[in-house]
């Protein structure tokens, strides 16, 4: 892969993640009552995405948008067929993004227990073998324990529906969405609960990612700490590096890779977002399959990696490098 081109894929990858964030925040309309047709009137003064350019350091920031009813460009709906039978409510489908509803999505596929709390805007659904919740507004689903991220939010719609996005929601109920050609989606697949965390996780991995995002970027933003992360992952299916995290961390082929382990930092205990980022990296979330260097402009030592590698993107106080 040439200079251009991996510098191409990382843009695209970034920009679908800011992108899918900033043109979902006009959701907060349809809570507030608006409904598809008002949302629908509402796209002048559309940002396109997230992605901007800092005027005085010229660099590419990727940030978490919070929703706002200003910018919703897009928004459809389209029917679900779920064995054969088409779903009682549709999809929909805001700036790119397909959201299903949670009750009756979980209904076509068994017998689903959905509540919901108003103070603070969840809905838990419990069917045999998974207990899951989503909070309006959030970018985490959470099913058996396990952190579901999306770079698009719940919604609770003006009907008073959650909808959740079919990404994290089919990986919950072990299903496969296809979109058609017919402006209708299908789901393959039976009912199949999320495995546990407790099955899932392996507790050195996260004892030891959790401890590296601590040490290197406790004060960032949680996409910025799954940044990290996932320079970490990247780092362990290279071949250019160890392949487990406790390799990559500790790796001294060419001294040490990352400061904390010099000053101690790496034993500190892990904060709670860098744990849940931990996971969220774990659960196969990636901002960039490529970038594999990461630095704070502001402290860095040394200056070799801004001069001998190609510049990715910015998040909070991190510059990526490819």
């Amino acid at each position: 892969m040439t200079k251009r081109n991996k510098k191409d894929k990382v843009r695209l990858k970034s920009g679908v993640i800011s992108g899918a964030l900033a043109l979902s925040m006009g959701l907060s309309l349809l809570s507030s009552g608006g409904g598809i047709e008002a949302a629908r009137s509402a796209r002048d003064d559309v940002i396109p995405h997230s992605e901007y350019i800092d005027q005085r350091s010229g660099k590419i920031e990727y940030k978490l948008p919070g929703i706002t009813s200003r910018h919703l460009w897009q928004l459809s709906q389209k029917s679900v067929i779920v064995n054969g039978r088409t779903l009682s409510e549709p999809a929909v489908v805001m700036n790119g993004v397909t959201y299903l509803p949670l009750r009756a999505f979980a209904n076509s596929l068994g017998q689903a227990n959905v509540s919901y709390n108003k103070s603070t805007r969840t809905a838990t659904l419990e069917m045999n073998g998974l207990y899951l919740t989503s909070t309006d507004g959030g970018f985490v689903t959470y099913a058996n324990d396990r952190p579901l991220f999306s770079f698009s939010p719940n919604v609770l719609m003006s009907n008073g529906r959650m909808y959740v996005p079919a990404s994290a929601l089919t990986k919950a109920l072990g299903v496969v969405i296809t979109s058609n050609t017919d402006n209708t989606l299908t789901v393959s697949g039976s009912y199949s609960p999320l495995t546990h965390a407790s099955k899932f996780y392996r507790e050195d991995e996260v004892f030891w990612l959790s401890r590296i995002i601590t040490a290197e970027s406790s004060g960032e933003s949680l996409l910025g700490q799954i940044a990290v992360g996932d320079v970490i992952l990247n780092r362990v299916k290279s071949s250019q590096y160890p392949n487990t995290i406790w390799g990559v961390i500790f790796d001294r082929k060419y001294g040490v890779q990352f400061s904390p382990v010099l000053d101690g930092r790496i034993y500190n205990t892990p904060t709670y977002t860098s744990t849940l980022a931990a996971k969220i990296c774990l659960e196969g979330t990636s901002l960039s399959d490529d970038a594999i260097f990461f630095l704070n402009p502001r402290t860095a030592q040394s200056s070799w990696i801004i001069k001998s590698r190609e510049y990715a993107y910015t998040i909070g106080g991190h510059d990526f490098y490819l």
